[in-house]
């Protein structure tokens, strides 16, 4: 048995092929405003959605995850938003570390106005059944940025990319959660020393390449370590 394409597992772009939408939209929309206060749950998504002129029907079939599929469409959509921030010329000419910094304080500025909502997101996501969808999550908004960048790997150098740049996003996420700081300085110092991390590691990964190193033949590079003129 097919699953409808806006199911769950399907709702990876946020478009209106299905015709729904624009009642995800309203439901979101009133969704922020409640979850402030009760939190993400059923009984809120039945209260957004009758906040929002949606009927029981339309919620179902527009989202019919529930709750989780809310969180989705907002983060989704929200990387779909950043994506167009990076589309610019003044973007195009920024220097590597410079765009991811600019890809990640884009997202948290999509965020900024619905930061509470964010805050009980979070810990939605963090029970341990929904982990899975959280990480998820940040493993697409961090592809996006990838993407953004203009990211053509397909190997190795793929996953180890998203992997660390994932750990960037989710860790300065959590700090941006709980800064009070004026103009947010100290989310602002915590992305760039991330990302001089980052850094780094790539220096490290360029020099271990310059040295001959095949991720996919470690023992044999092992072995010319050890026995030099076997190697040759």
């Amino acid at each position: 048995m097919t699953k409808p394409h806006n199911s769950a597992e399907n709702m990876g772009k946020t478009t209106n092929i299905d015709g729904f939408e624009p009642a995800r939209a309203a439901i979101l929309g009133a969704a922020l405003k409640i979850a402030v206060f009760d939190g993400w749950s059923s009984s809120m998504l039945r209260d957004a959605s009758k906040a929002a002129g949606i009927s029981k029907e339309t919620q179902i079939a527009a989202l019919p995850g529930g709750i989780k599929d809310v969180l989705r469409y907002w983060s989704e959509k929200s990387d779909a938003e950043m994506r167009g921030a990076m589309a610019t010329p003044e973007f195009a000419a920024l220097k590597t570390r410079e765009k991811v910094a600019f890809a990640v304080r884009a997202r948290l500025d999509l965020l900024r106005p619905d930061k509470e909502a964010a805050r009980r997101a979070a810990a939605f996501l963090a029970l341990p059944h929904n982990s899975a969808l959280g990480g998820r999550l940040a493993w697409k908004t961090s592809d996006a940025i990838w993407r953004g960048l203009g990211d053509k790997s397909t190997d190795f150098n793929f996953y180890s990319k998203r992997g660390i740049l994932t750990g960037v996003w989710t860790s300065t996420f959590t700090r941006w959660l709980g800064d009070e700081s004026v103009d947010e300085a100290a989310t602002n110092a915590f992305l760039d020393a991330r990302i001089d991390n980052v850094m780094q590691i790539e220096k490290v990964k360029a020099k271990v390449r310059a040295s001959g190193f095949d991720p996919k033949k470690p023992i044999e590079f092992l072995a010319r370590l050890r026995y030099p003129m076997a190697g040759r």
